[in-house]
């Protein structure tokens, strides 16, 4: 089963691995700095023979700061630039080793691999720390089950399991906190990627709850956000906003991390859906969210995003979010007349499995599609409706010249 998840906005530049604002790690395996570490992948893609069958994808994530995205294959992974669009990296592994995971730090040299797929090039129960500097597994974190998923800062790795979360110190992979968790098959995680202290969020111990954890002031939150179990949820860059939906997949909502407190709902649909990522702007002013009905949302948030409390005002350039004719008697009918309805919207292919991002261009989203589909949109703040179709490329045909 492929596992494809989204991250924070934050960082809008676009130069893959740009030294002066980049950490790098040294070529020992306790991963401390070296300041003289030459930050640059390759920047040539290697050559595929036009005669190989493209490889099948086992996961699809976005970088921390949405300007780049990885791909794990049943063949190696892979690295792509989304604005402009081109293939950075890759690395094909001679056993054909299948990578089921891929977890990039922003845009150094250092990335998180697990093993998966039919023929898995390092074990499922293992977390491998690569430096594509030396073309080698630095360290790697062993485990007493599957990894679901991995999450990294440039101070923490954090682990998920079927049950538990480990969160490591990335210098020397001290171990600094266990978390014990329901049954979580997808590795639903999320952690804060701000300058200011870690935040993280996972599933609680009950179906419906989740869990946040304010490492700053050693405190735990939980929140019961749905009455069915909680199927995705994303933080905004700071850490202070949380999006939820579960498995009904039609209605998204808005906590504030701090005090738990219910800040925004709106509505995806009426239809059950499976909701597969949840996406916030950089500056949290809109929320976009894909499932498998095959449309792509995006909803305007009320909410000012340096105090997640209040509610921002409305002014003339600004859209209202679009509510049912009917909600002038929403004490009289059914909560689904009055709910909060999305600006933009984008079609694909129903049924398919998609990821959603905020571009670094005004106004635009990338979709990321598990059969190597990628869009670039623009959607119209104001006036909203079917978004602009911008780019599309398919990055998994060997043929593509990037």
């Amino acid at each position: 089963m492929a596992t494809i998840s989204a991250y924070p906005n934050s960082n809008p530049d676009t130069n893959f691995l740009s030294p002066s604002n980049q950490s790098n790690l040294n070529r020992e395996s306790s991963s401390e700095p070296d300041p003289n570490a030459n930050p640059n992948f390759h920047t040539e893609p290697e050559s595929v023979p036009p005669s190989l069958p493209p490889p099948s994808l086992l996961h699809l994530s976005f970088n921390q700061d949405h300007g780049c995205f990885a791909a794990g294959t049943d063949h190696g992974f892979r690295i792509y630039n989304c604005d402009p669009f081109r293939e950075i990296f890759r690395r094909d592994f001679d056993r054909g080793g299948g990578i089921g995971v891929v977890e990039m730090l922003f845009r150094c040299n250092i990335l998180a691999l697990v093993g998966g797929g039919p023929n898995p090039q390092y074990p499922p129960n293992k977390v491998m720390i690569w430096d594509d500097h030396q073309n080698r597994c630095i360290s790697e974190l062993s485990f007493r089950s599957e990894v679901r998923s991995v999450r990294l800062r440039r101070d923490r790795i954090i682990v998920v399991l079927e049950q538990k979360i480990f969160v490591y110190n990335f210098v020397d992979l001290k171990l600094l906190n266990q978390i014990e968790t329901i049954a979580n098959p997808k590795g639903l995680c999320a952690v804060s990627q701000g300058a200011g202290s870690l935040v993280l969020v996972c599933p609680g111990l009950q179906k419906g709850q989740v869990r946040v954890e304010q490492f700053a002031s050693k405190s735990t939150k939980f929140i019961m956000a749905h009455d069915s179990r909680i199927a995705c949820f994303s933080l905004s860059q700071d850490g202070q906003l949380l999006a939820t939906s579960s498995s009904k997949g039609t209605l998204i909502r808005i906590y504030n991390t701090v005090d738990g407190s219910l800040l925004q709902e709106v509505r995806r649909g009426a239809d059950r859906a499976e909701i597969y990522s949840l996406a916030f702007s950089s500056n949290a002013q809109w929320l976009a969210v894909s499932s498998d009905k095959g449309t792509v949302h995006v909803f305007s948030l009320k909410i000012n995003a340096g105090s997640p409390g209040t509610t921002r005002s409305q002014s003339a350039s600004e859209p209202v979010s679009p509510h049912s004719s009917l909600s002038f008697i929403k004490g009289v009918l059914p909560k689904y007349f009055s709910s909060e309805w999305s600006v933009a919207q984008f079609r694909l292919v129903e049924g398919s499995q998609y990821i959603v991002a905020f571009g670094h261009q005004k106004n635009t989203v990338v979709i990321l599609g598990i059969d190597g589909s990628f869009y670039r949109c623009q959607f119209d703040p104001v006036n909203g409706g079917e978004m602009t179709q911008l780019e599309y490329h398919n990055f998994l045909k060997p043929e593509v010249a990037f």
